[in-house]
């Protein structure tokens, strides 16, 4: 049996595939891993492209399209590794980039997750957006990354070349236990698609478990490979699963206050993207939070699970302020400027 299991979750996305599935052969010891492509019910050709050309690659076909939290789960369900890597399709690797991870992980059995170091792949200097040096959340729940606040993308010099406990590990380059991955509820389904990791690490760090970055592995991403960031659809998954993220995980004491603020920021995105021009943006962050109050509904059982195993209820890596107004207030736009980050 091999150790891990390296799965990319596809959706048309055969352009991807051509481009960097050949280094990531190239990069993975294939002695210690197996590599799979999950299809997302691709109506382009990915399939066949991938039968013809990469025939050690082992396939997983889906009928339908289960979105990025459900295909993973179902994904991860088929394979029998100690470890899992949910990989993106639009992510270039280096090399030995699963050694630094993997072994940091063997040696440190509480943790449950990590991320390489996550650059740009058009501009090999910069973070990548999705990921950066790790990620973490406020009080509010708004993320942002070590070498990422808001929109500010910092130039990487080393800067955050240590190993560190973060709050969340990027979905691009997300390294598992399988057995943790599973324990821990797996991802989101009704999500379908964005901050569902977030809302796994969440649930790790709530129990104890711990979420690293490891960034003596480095990637490179795309980002934006499905959705980009100017899709009003995604607008309306980012809006409508941070407040169901913050339902599930946030205590009662806490979450009615983040309610309350998070409805007046959130209307007030809204009034500035209309302002910018951006009328589907705006009117898909309305459609989210709407959204959000009947889908919490369902996910009453899940909160109420996520309350009981909850080990601690001051989780470290949260920032204990708003990055918001550390942000436009304080004109903080690195992550080294903030205060949380030298403890």
């Amino acid at each position: 049996m091999k150790k891990v299991a390296v799965i990319i979750l596809n959706w048309n996305g055969k352009s991807f595939l051509k481009k960097y599935l050949p280094k990531l052969i190239e990069y993975t010891p294939y002695d210690d891993a197996d590599l799979y492509v999950a299809d997302n019910a691709s109506t382009d050709d990915s399939v066949d492209f991938l039968k013809q050309n990469f025939p050690t690659v082992k396939l997983i076909e889906f009928k339908k399209n289960y979105g990025f939290a459900e295909g993973y789960n179902l994904a991860i369900a088929k394979v029998d590794t100690e470890y899992v890597v949910l990989l993106n399709s639009d992510v270039q690797v280096t090399p030995d980039w699963l050694q630094a991870p993997i072994d940091y992980m063997d040696k440190n059995p509480r943790v449950a997750a990590c991320q390489p170091k996550i650059l740009q792949i058009n501009n090999r200097n910069f973070f990548e957006f999705a990921g950066a040096g790790g990620g973490y959340i406020d009080i509010l729940g708004y993320p942002f990354c070590r070498g990422r606040i808001l929109s500010d993308i910092e130039y990487d010099d080393g800067q955050y070349n240590d190993v560190r406990q973060v709050f969340w590990a990027s979905g691009a380059c997300l390294i598992m236990r399988r057995d943790d991955f599973q324990d821990y509820g797996g991802l989101e389904a009704s999500f379908f698609a964005h901050q569902e990791e977030i809302d796994l690490c969440w649930r790790l760090n709530a129990r104890g478990r711990l979420v690293m970055v490891v960034p003596q592995s480095v990637v490179y991403h795309v980002g934006g490979g499905t959705l980009s960031a100017e899709n009003p659809h995604k607008t309306y998954l980012n809006f409508r699963n941070n407040l169901c993220m913050l339902y599930k995980n946030v205590p009662m004491l806490s979450l009615w206050w983040v309610w309350i603020i998070r409805f007046f920021l959130d209307y007030l995105a809204a009034i500035i993207m209309l302002l910018q021009g951006k009328k589907k943006d705006a009117a898909a962050a309305i459609k989210g939070r709407l959204a959000a109050y009947s889908m919490c509904c369902s996910l009453k059982e899940k909160r109420k699970e996520n309350m009981h195993k909850y080990i601690t209820k001051r989780i470290p890596v949260i920032f204990k302020g708003s990055i918001l107004f550390s942000y436009y207030v304080l004109g903080k736009n690195k992550f080294s400027q903030l205060l949380f980050s030298k403890s």
